[in-house]
Order: C-alpha cells, then sequence, then structure tokens
C-alpha cells in the first residue's frame, strides 16, 4: 500500500492493513533539531539543511524549500512520506532596508513591509508601523502585489516548482501535504492582531477588499497548481483562537471569514483535494460548527493546553478529520507519560479518520530517545487505527 493510499483511507474512518497513516503533524522545530544533533542525530539535518533559503525570488511564492530536506528527515525516523509545500500571496514584496540607525537601536523595513525597531544590546523587536493602517495603505499593497504577482509569479515558475513532485504523487510514493494563509490569518499579518480585531467594527469594508483579494488570488492560483498536482491534505493558517476561545463571535466568522471559504473549498475539492484542513492553535471549538458549514473537513493541530479535547470532539462531531492532538509536552516526560497519553486517544485511534500527532512542534525539551520511543508507540497505536470503524 502506498503512502498516499493510507493517508487517504486512514482520514475516511477505514481499518487499514498493517496500521494507519504514521506522521507528524508539523515540520521539525530548529531548537530541537539542534539537541537531537548532540544526541546522535545525522549531521545532514542540521537546522540550515532542512530549511535552505530561497534561490529564487519566486521561491518565495510557490514555497518548496523544505519539502525534500523534511522528507529524507521524516523518513529517517520511518514515518510515512509527506511532502510539504505552500503558495504564499506576494505580499511579502519589500526590500529590507535600515531606515534609521542609531547607537542602541534602529529602525528597519521588513519584507513584510512592516517598519519595526530592533534593539542591539537586547533581543527585543517591536512593531512600529505595519504594512497596512487603512484603505490608501491597502491600496498601495495591493497594487504592489499585482506587481509581483506579474513578475514572478508566472506559468513557467509554477511549473518549475511543483510540477516535479507530480510524478511521486500519482505513483503513491509520497502524500502532498499543501499550506496556504487563511482569511482571518492574512489580515492579521499584514494589519497587527489588535488592529485587525478592531477593523470588525471600524473597517469592516476593508476587511472585505483584502479578503475578496485574496480569494481572487487562490482561485487563480490553485486552479493551476492543481492541474499538476492534488495534495491529499489542503491546510489553511488561521490561529484566531486563545486559550479561552476565539477572538470572533460565529458571527463576525461566517461574515468575514466562513463566507470566503464557501467559494473556495468546493473548487479545491473539484480539482482533486482531498481533505481541507485548518491549523488553528487555541480552542476554537464554538467555531467548528461554523467550520463544517463552509466545507472544512478537518482540524490540526488540536492544542491540548488550550483545553482541545479530541474525545469529547469527536463525540460531538463523530465524522470530523483530526491531525495532531497528541500533548507534545508528553514526550518529554518519557515513556509512561508518553503511554498514558496514548491511551487517552485510543478510542479516536480506533474510530479513525485521525493521524495522531504532537499538537505543536516537538519541545526542545525533548530528548531523542524520547521522541523515538514516542514513534514506536506511535506505529504500534496505530494497528488499531479504525478497528471500530462500522459503515
Amino acid at each position: 500500500m502506498t503512502a498516499s493510499e493510507r493517508l487517504v483511507r486512514t482520514l475516511n474512518f477505514e481499518n487499514v492493513p498493517g496500521g494507519g497513516a504514521c506522521m507528524e503533524t508539523f515540520f521539525p522545530w530548529t531548537l530541537t533539531v539542534s539537541r537531537w544533533l548532540d544526541e546522535g542525530l545525522p549531521a545532514e539535518f542540521r537546522p540550515e539543511n532542512l530549511y535552505p533559503k530561497p534561490e529564487m525570488r519566486y521561491n518565495c511564492y510557490f514555497n518548496d524549500q523544505m519539502t525534500d530536506p523534511v522528507y529524507r528527515y521524516e523518513q529517517f525516523f520511518g514515518l510515512d512520506g509527506v511532502k510539504r509545500m505552500s503558495f504564499r500571496i506576494p505580499f511579502k514584496c519589500f526590500d529590507e532596508e535600515i531606515l534609521t540607525d542609531c547607537p542602541d537601536r534602529f529602525v528597519r523595513l521588513d519584507e513584510d513591509g512592516w517598519e519595526r525597531v530592533y534593539y542591539k544590546q537586547r533581543q527585543l523587536i517591536t512593531d512600529r508601523k505595519p504594512v497596512v493602517a487603512d484603505e490608501q495603505s491597502w491600496q498601495r499593497l495591493k497594487k504592489r502585489t499585482e506587481e509581483e504577482v506579474e513578475r514572478y509569479c508566472t506559468e513557467k515558475n509554477l511549473k518549475a516548482v511543483y510540477s516535479k513532485y507530480a510524478s511521486d504523487q500519482k505513483s503513491g510514493k509520497s502524500s502532498i501535504r499543501f499550506r496556504a494563509s487563511g482569511f482571518f490569518w492574512t489580515a492579521r499579518e499584514l494589519m497587527g492582531a489588535e488592529e485587525e480585531l478592531l477593523a470588525f467594527c471600524e473597517a469592516p469594508e476593508l476587511l472585505h477588499e483584502i479578503n475578496d483579494f485574496v480569494l481572487e488570488q487562490y482561485l487563480h492560483f490553485f486552479d493551476r497548481i492543481l492541474s499538476i498536482i492534488q495534495p491529499e491534505v489542503l491546510l489553511f493558517e488561521e490561529d484566531l483562537s486563545g486559550k479561552n476561545g476565539p477572538m470572533i463571535s460565529p458571527e463576525m466568522f461566517d461574515e468575514f471569514v466562513g463566507r470566503y471559504y464557501a467559494k473556495l473549498i468546493p473548487m479545491l475539492k473539484s480539482r482533486g483535494v482531498r481533505f481541507v484542513f485548518v491549523d488553528t492553535d487555541g480552542n476554537f471549538e464554538k467555531l467548528i460548527p461554523n467550520f463544517i458549514a463552509c466545507g472544512v473537513d478537518g482540524f490540526l493541530p488540536m492544542d491540548v493546553n488550550a483545553g482541545m479535547d479530541i474525545v469529547r470532539v469527536r463525540e460531538r462531531y463523530p465524522t470530523l478529520r483530526f491531525i495532531g492532538a497528541f500533548n507534545k509536552l508528553m514526550i518529554a516526560q518519557g515513556a509512561e507519560a508518553i503511554d498514558r497519553e496514548f491511551e487517552r486517544l485510543r478510542p479516536v485511534i480506533r474510530q479513525g479518520g485521525y493521524v495522531p500527532g504532537a499538537d505543536h512542534q516537538v519541545a526542545p525539551s525533548t530528548s531523542l530517545a524520547d521522541y523515538q520511543y514516542y514513534l514506536r508507540r506511535l506505529k504500534l497505536a496505530m494497528q488499531e487505527s479504525g478497528a471500530d470503524h462500522r459503515e
């Protein structure tokens, strides 16, 4: 059975011969990898090798820098083959420039268009001016982004990046997990968290203009990307919740976020995407019905320490799919804690539709030996994947 087939059958609640898919939720944390290098991880997996810098400007937008290095890293650990890549609308299209330089600090225009204060003797950075603060600044950024799209996001460059992964996917050797920025997260990156939340009440037209543009870009570029590759999992980054719940109400979600997913997701499914996931931290349980209504299939990472109980959520939403949900802090506590955590998750593993993994990147407090024990237990636990599922 191929890696692609195993993943699809696992997320489809099937009892998979040989066990369900074994994957990590996220790509590795550089600090964790740096520790493991001292504990026996091969030198080829140094952070600079896992995350090489973009070779060409268009690689910042058609992004596959980590795809093959992280694939080899996960293969080393015996995980199923998954190739991770993304598309980024070219909002980060500025050349870095020092605007002022003082003895203790300097102000820099960063690639995302934000002005920030950097302190020379302290690891402290202060946001000074966002790239979007009002209608005028949005129009300037939009024009600049459109120029960047025309110059770098060409059909030739798109094919140069994504076509090299088509044959492995079609053969099933590897699955594809694709990322893009969501409709809440994008505006937050452009405006700042507090400024975006104020804009829901004070500048709703501006938020709609931004998301109309984002939707337009996604409809265009995903139509082309999905003619070359069809990700089994396409996930949108949407950190819209904290420990105490969502930052916006269900009604605001429907108006400013959900309506755009409802227009985009049917196109993604029609072009071959099997599962649309949302990547969000915090406790977002109140918004699950709204996400489901606009076509979302599942969620990751299911943040345990924010109160996301996957067993409870599955009881309420029996067809919902998950990736993650394993308390990352338990891995660092050793074998007994790891065993207890797998026992907690066992009912959902047996129901199917679930790929266990850390509920965020594996922390630097984790030893390589404990992580390897976790992986052995993961493979054993996934022998029961979908065992209780009934047609």
